[in-house]
């Protein structure tokens, strides 16, 4: 009997050794170097830095291209790029670390500290949590209010109170839907508990003590000379430099602008359970909550058919979390103005890595894939290829779109009024006023809170104008219709502006009298 218990015991060690082992990838990072500079010429980035840490060392880092496409100077280690939403792990443990010094709780009312804090119905803004600020769960829409903060004048205080007329698309903690202004509201926790701005808790207690020394919060901190990556972007056909837009109002969801290298200590951090060069920065019990799934995402038969690991994909505290080759996986993306980054940690393989580009893509994702793949199992799939055919197919859907829509315009109409009469000042309590006014003989939008949303307008068909933003390349040209009430006046006009990232049939443009 003994002997038979023997024969199983070794039986069953050997078939989990060998499955653990063929379930283990063996990276070669020598061949992934090759992969990284055959992906990026592929999807034609000006330049890009990754860093892989593994065990608690940095196995891998180096960049790739140019920081500047008008420039010879190069990527490398210290090269900043904006990480964006990848700031948003970095509020969720600046809460994390409140917590361990009691002085809040996850499950404490917002309004607990922040009186005034209102949204869309009395018993939501009485019940938000800050645990609900975290893991996406307001009721509102993914980029649910976006346009309120990007590059507009308003504050952090003014965003916060215009939160209150966003309309809810699901019911409260029943769906996921991302949201930046419910970071921001976090961030600003953060200052009101710890008596000092989000940026210097930021500073004070995450780069300073992993010494990510070149790490910033704004880019009002970049030097004339620096070692920075400009963004792009792709207008008709072309890569081209655009500027920076100062994210400073939204900084908590996010505005670090920060390098590989010094991301990787970031990464360590994570990896050692909060602790880095044996200084706990913040605690397990906080760490383990981040990582814990707060908000179930859906994962959809076509999706279950590519990755056919994965069973479950969800959001934590500043971390989207899924399972790949049955391992747990948290990462985040970042999307700023030109910039794409993705960070990724693998717990229970002491492993991490950091991947950051100057140009909008989806290389960021697909990289992801290929280096868990690397690491963690023997799938070969080229998921650089992958990806670009959904780019790909992404860019002849929008022309498609484009000719269907010239399609259905119809032709020899003009508009109901003179062009004089289409003129005023619009607006509502959500976003405010814009105002459209006559220049030889053209009609333009000047959107009062974003100045950089200066737009012109041109006949579409009866009371439909194109509308184009014209310092925005990535923003392609839109629609607004002017209602006429029975009276034959102008009441009101509506603008849709189609793309992934702003929603403007949110905003209501009521003419002013």
């Amino acid at each position: 009997m003994k002997y038979k218990l023997l024969i199983i015991s070794i039986f069953t060690l050997i078939f989990f050794t060998n499955a653990s082992t063929q379930n283990k990838g063996s990276y070669d990072l020598s061949k992934m170097d090759k992969y990284f500079k055959k992906s990026m010429k592929q999807w034609k980035i000006p330049g890009m830095a990754i860093a892989i840490v593994k065990n608690d060392s940095v196995i891998f880092s180096k960049g790739y291209g140019l920081r500047d496409i008008n420039k010879r100077a190069k990527v490398d280690e210290n090269t900043l790029f904006a990480i964006a939403s990848n700031t948003k792990a970095f509020t969720a443990t600046a809460i994390g670390i409140l917590v361990d010094e009691g002085k809040l709780k996850l499950d404490d009312p917002v309004r607990k500290y922040m009186p005034n804090f209102k949204l869309y119905a009395p018993y939501v803004s009485e019940n938000f949590t800050v645990r609900d600020l975290l893991c996406h769960r307001s009721g509102l829409a993914t980029f649910s209010g976006d346009l309120l903060w990007y590059a507009s004048n308003y504050s952090r205080k003014e965003l916060i109170e215009r939160a209150a007329y966003l309309k809810p698309k699901y019911g409260f903690r029943t769906s996921y839907g991302y949201s930046n202004i419910m970071y921001l509201v976090a961030g600003e926790l953060v200052s009101i508990v710890s008596g000092e701005s989000w940026d210097k808790f930021i500073e004070n207690r995450f780069l300073k003590p992993l010494n990510m020394k070149n790490t910033n919060t704004s880019i009002t901190k970049f030097k004339a000379k620096g070692n920075i990556a400009m963004p792009h972007n792709v207008f008709e056909t072309k890569t081209v430099k655009i500027k920076y837009i100062n994210w400073d109002n939204i900084a908590p969801a996010g505005s670090i602008n920060s390098s590989v290298k010094d991301m990787s200590n970031w990464i360590k951090m994570q990896l050692n359970n909060g602790k880095f060069n044996n200084k706990q920065i913040v605690s397990l019990g906080s760490i383990n909550k981040m990582r814990q799934s707060h908000t179930s995402k859906n994962v959809s038969r076509a999706s279950t058919k590519i990755w056919q690991s994965k069973h479950f994909s969800s959001y934590g505290l500043g971390w989207n979390l899924f399972d790949y080759h049955a391992r747990k996986i948290i990462n985040h993306g970042g999307g700023a103005d030109g910039m794409i980054s993705r960070v990724v940690i693998v717990p229970e393989e002491d492993f991490g890595f950091v991947i950051l580009t100057n140009s909008i893509n989806y290389l960021p994702r697909a990289l992801m894939y290929y280096i868990l793949d690397e690491f963690i199992s023997n799938n070969k799939k080229d998921w650089s290829n992958f990806y670009y055919g959904y780019y790909k197919q992404g860019i002849d859907n929008d022309k498609a779109n484009e000719k269907k829509d010239e399609e259905n315009r119809i032709k020899n109409t003009k508009p109901s009024l003179e062009l004089s009469k289409y003129t005023g000042t619009y607006g509502g309590k959500l976003y405010g006023n814009a105002e459209v006014i006559l220049k030889k003989n053209n009609l333009i939008v000047k959107f009062i809170p974003t100045p950089l949303f200066l737009s012109d307008l041109k006949h579409w068909h009866y009371d439909t104008f194109s509308i184009k933003i014209r310092e925005i390349p990535s923003l392609k040209a839109g629609k607004l219709t002017f209602i006429l009430n029975n009276k034959g006046q102008v009441d009101e006009m509506k603008i849709d502006i189609p793309n992934p990232d702003f929603d403007f049939t949110e905003l209501k443009f009521k003419k002013l009298k």
